[in-house]
């Protein structure tokens, strides 16, 4: 991006005179004081630390002006700022502005599993054709979203932003913040069920994405979610994905290995798909991306590229090879019950040499639901198919229980949350060539701190 300062200050309406600071050009935006670039814009937002308090840090790495909230004291006076009544709420209106300076398309995907994959498909398929920004990381709340779309580049043509949610009316604030061309959800599972209760009001809440729609605007979603398939009676533009044949685009001659899936679909009836990761749950992610690629006239061609050559964002399932030459599925960014029993489905489906290890750690945020959904986990593990479990949390504990009449003792392994350590020595003792391991967690877990030492 690059604006004066002045014309920002007049897109968030400035509490003070900016008129001085018309020759001074912002070219990024920043939160963190020590992550930013010569020319940026520092927003001092308030949480568990104030950032009004790091702004000689901001000053000292490069900020050329920043937002100050006008309850806040000591004013800058030797270095330019813009005085807002709310430093958020000034971030969250100086990206609208610029989104509508811009105008590009926007795509807005959300859902309970499977949404930074399903961003990271949309955006490289759109990619073959057309100018996309996408969703950095998981940058998808009311902070993320502003600064993915501070971030696009002038020739944008498509925005392809990721929407989280842990609570109602989050949805409803970033969907009209966008205002979407398309808005998808992958799925309905239980994810954040501790603060809504039922997977009813989780679909209300992720219905939500659809309230800021654009009139001619169209909703994707998966038909064979009936809680979904219900709630989109009353869009007027819809298109429906899965694996029934009831949807618009469903999938057809899914195969899979260890590494890739293959599949066709309906519309395409000569063409195979192929994406780099296993599962029919990725299939249905791959679906979207093609409705969304055929609702903007990707060449089937392209679509085939944009789904074999897409770059994952960072921890979400990919193979690993060990230090032991083990194979390792690691997937430890999140974990909801219909997300662990999948990836399991799909961990046991291929026929291997070594044998199976599964590696499992809390699903957070389950609530008063939590023991008997941990428990639930053991419909999908058997001894025949996967050799040893470990399970690490205060809430695989019930886990554990349920799955103690199915395991002999020495193939069943529970370790306290801070017993990380203790579970690499246990795991890596066993672990050898051939040898293919699941690791699947709630970021909370810190799983990533144990693939990264059975890759040492």
């Amino acid at each position: 991006m690059k604006m004066s300062l002045a014309e920002i200050a007049r897109a968030v309406s400035a509490q003070n005179d900016v008129s001085e600071y018309e020759n001074i050009d912002i070219t990024s935006v920043a939160f963190d004081s020590r992550k930013l670039e010569d020319g940026a814009l520092f927003v001092p937002l308030i949480s568990q630390n104030d950032g009004h308090d790091y702004i000689q840090s901001a000053i000292d790495n490069g900020a050329a002006a920043a937002f100050w909230q006008k309850d806040h004291g000591n004013v800058p006076t030797d270095f330019p700022v813009i005085v807002v009544d709310n430093t958020l709420e000034a971030l969250q209106r100086l990206s609208q502005y610029y989104l509508t300076k811009i105008n590009p398309k926007v795509v807005a995907i959300t859902g309970s599993n499977g949404k930074t994959t399903t961003k990271d498909m949309v955006a490289s398929v759109l990619s073959t054709q057309f100018n996309v920004t996408k969703t950095h990381a998981n940058f998808n709340n009311e902070i993320g979203v502003p600064m993915t779309i501070l971030d696009m580049e002038p020739n944008t043509e498509i925005l392809v932003i990721e929407m989280g949610m842990d609570r109602p009316g989050q949805l409803d604030f970033l969907s009209h913040l966008v205002e979407p061309d398309i808005a998808a959800i992958t799925m309905i599972g239980e994810a954040h069920i501790e603060f809504f209760g039922t997977r009813d009001k989780i679909a209300d809440a992720k219905m939500e994405i659809t309230h800021g729609l654009k009139e001619d605007g169209i909703f994707v979603y998966n038909g064979d979610e009936p809680l979904l398939r219900s709630r989109a009676e009353d869009i007027s533009f819809k298109h429906s994905f899965g694996l029934s044949q009831e949807n618009d685009f469903y999938a057809t001659d899914i195969a899979g290995s260890e590494t890739n899936t293959k599949f066709k679909v309906n519309k395409y009836p000569d063409v195979e798909f192929n994406i780099p990761m296993l599962g029919e749950y990725n299939v249905n992610n791959a679906l979207i991306a093609i409705t969304i690629g055929n609702l903007y006239r990707i060449h089937e061609d392209n679509i085939q590229k944009g789904l074999a050559n897409v770059e994952l964002t960072d921890n979400r399932a990919e193979w690993i090879e060990g230090s032991k030459h083990e194979m390792i599925l690691s997937d430890v960014y999140n974990s909801n019950p219909t997300a662990v029993k999948e990836v399991v489905k799909s961990f046991t489906k291929d026929s291997i040499d070594g044998r199976r290890i599964v590696v499992l750690g809390d699903m957070l945020e389950l609530g008063s639901k939590s023991k008997a959904m941990h428990e639930s986990l053991a419909e999908v593990l058997d001894p025949a198919e996967i050799k040893s479990v470990y399970l690490i949390g205060s809430e695989m504990k019930y886990l554990y229980e349920r799955l103690s009449s199915k395991y002999d003792a020495q193939d069943l392994h529970y370790f306290a949350a801070d017993q990380l350590d203790d579970l690499y020595d246990e795991l890596n003792a066993e672990i050898y060539e051939g040898d293919q391991v699941l690791l699947k967690a709630s970021h909370g877990i810190h799983l990533e701190n144990l693939l990264a030492k059975l890759r040492d």
